[in-house]
Protein backbone atom coordinates (compact mmCIF):
# COMPACT_ATOMS: atom_id res chain seq x y z
CA UNK A 1 0.00 0.00 0.00
CA UNK A 2 1.43 3.55 -0.82
CA UNK A 3 2.26 5.74 1.74
CA UNK A 4 -0.55 8.61 2.28
CA UNK A 5 2.05 11.08 1.45
CA UNK A 6 3.19 9.80 -1.47
CA UNK A 7 -0.48 9.57 -2.80
CA UNK A 8 -0.90 12.82 -2.15
CA UNK A 9 1.53 13.95 -4.62
CA UNK A 10 1.03 11.77 -7.19
CA UNK A 11 -2.89 13.17 -6.98
CA UNK A 12 -1.48 16.58 -7.41
CA UNK A 13 0.85 15.67 -10.26
CA UNK A 14 -2.47 13.82 -12.04
CA UNK A 15 -4.35 16.80 -11.56
CA UNK A 16 -1.69 19.03 -13.16
CA UNK A 17 -1.65 16.97 -16.36
CA UNK A 18 -5.20 17.11 -16.35
CA UNK A 19 -5.46 20.62 -16.12
CA UNK A 20 -3.13 21.20 -19.10
CA UNK A 21 -5.48 19.28 -21.52
CA UNK A 22 -8.32 21.60 -20.17
CA UNK A 23 -9.43 23.97 -23.20
CA UNK A 24 -7.87 27.30 -23.20
CA UNK A 25 -10.87 29.92 -22.55
CA UNK A 26 -11.63 32.40 -19.60
CA UNK A 27 -14.78 29.99 -17.93
CA UNK A 28 -11.84 26.72 -18.03
CA UNK A 29 -8.93 28.31 -16.81
CA UNK A 30 -11.01 29.64 -13.76
CA UNK A 31 -12.04 26.07 -12.92
CA UNK A 32 -8.20 24.98 -13.96
CA UNK A 33 -6.94 27.18 -11.24
CA UNK A 34 -9.20 26.15 -8.82
CA UNK A 35 -8.53 22.48 -9.12
CA UNK A 36 -5.18 23.12 -9.64
CA UNK A 37 -4.86 25.13 -6.33
CA UNK A 38 -7.06 22.35 -3.87
CA UNK A 39 -4.87 19.44 -5.16
CA UNK A 40 -2.07 20.38 -5.06
CA UNK A 41 -2.89 22.17 -1.64
CA UNK A 42 -3.70 18.58 -0.33
CA UNK A 43 -0.50 17.35 -0.70
CA UNK A 44 1.53 20.20 0.80
CA UNK A 45 -1.01 20.47 3.76
CA UNK A 46 -0.44 16.88 4.15
CA UNK A 47 2.93 17.35 4.26
CA UNK A 48 2.85 20.06 6.96
CA UNK A 49 0.29 18.36 8.70
CA UNK A 50 2.73 15.64 9.84
CA UNK A 51 5.02 17.86 10.96
CA UNK A 52 2.57 19.39 13.26
CA UNK A 53 3.67 21.25 16.33
CA UNK A 54 1.22 19.75 18.46
CA UNK A 55 -1.76 17.65 17.91
CA UNK A 56 -3.89 21.37 18.00
CA UNK A 57 -2.09 22.18 14.95
CA UNK A 58 -2.16 18.87 13.40
CA UNK A 59 -5.58 18.51 13.08
CA UNK A 60 -6.08 22.79 12.33
CA UNK A 61 -3.78 21.52 8.99
CA UNK A 62 -5.83 18.01 8.70
CA UNK A 63 -8.92 20.04 8.29
CA UNK A 64 -7.33 21.78 5.60
CA UNK A 65 -6.54 19.04 4.14
CA UNK A 66 -9.61 17.69 3.87
CA UNK A 67 -11.13 20.96 2.37
CA UNK A 68 -9.00 20.71 0.05
CA UNK A 69 -9.83 17.26 -1.12
CA UNK A 70 -13.21 18.07 -1.14
CA UNK A 71 -12.78 21.17 -3.25
CA UNK A 72 -10.59 18.98 -5.68
CA UNK A 73 -13.56 16.64 -5.98
CA UNK A 74 -16.13 19.39 -6.82
CA UNK A 75 -14.15 20.55 -9.84
CA UNK A 76 -13.35 17.45 -10.92
CA UNK A 77 -17.43 16.84 -11.07
CA UNK A 78 -17.91 20.06 -12.81
CA UNK A 79 -15.21 19.09 -15.66
CA UNK A 80 -17.54 15.99 -16.04
CA UNK A 81 -21.05 17.86 -15.61
CA UNK A 82 -19.79 20.50 -17.71
CA UNK A 83 -18.27 18.72 -20.28
CA UNK A 84 -15.01 19.90 -20.18
CA UNK A 85 -13.14 16.38 -20.92
CA UNK A 86 -14.62 13.02 -21.54
CA UNK A 87 -15.73 11.22 -18.08
CA UNK A 88 -13.41 8.74 -18.80
CA UNK A 89 -10.68 10.66 -18.09
CA UNK A 90 -11.62 12.14 -14.92
CA UNK A 91 -13.32 9.75 -13.18
CA UNK A 92 -9.94 8.33 -11.93
CA UNK A 93 -8.90 11.37 -10.30
CA UNK A 94 -12.16 12.12 -9.36
CA UNK A 95 -12.39 8.97 -7.21
CA UNK A 96 -9.31 9.62 -5.70
CA UNK A 97 -10.18 12.99 -4.44
CA UNK A 98 -13.07 10.64 -2.53
CA UNK A 99 -11.15 8.37 -1.82
CA UNK A 100 -9.00 11.01 0.30
CA UNK A 101 -11.97 13.64 1.10
CA UNK A 102 -12.76 9.65 3.31
CA UNK A 103 -9.64 8.87 4.42
CA UNK A 104 -9.05 12.29 5.70
CA UNK A 105 -12.49 12.75 7.40
CA UNK A 106 -11.78 9.24 9.34
CA UNK A 107 -8.29 10.39 10.04
CA UNK A 108 -9.53 13.90 11.49
CA UNK A 109 -12.40 12.39 13.59
CA UNK A 110 -9.78 10.01 15.27
CA UNK A 111 -7.40 12.91 15.63
CA UNK A 112 -10.54 14.40 17.48
CA UNK A 113 -11.48 11.70 19.38
CA UNK A 114 -14.75 11.66 17.57
CA UNK A 115 -15.82 8.10 16.77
Amino acid sequence: MKKLEDRTYEFALRVIKLTKALPNDRETNHIANQLFRSATSVAANYRASRRGKSKKDFIAKLGIVLEEADESHFWLTLIIDTNLLPQEKVAPLQQEASELTAIFTTSLNTAKGNP
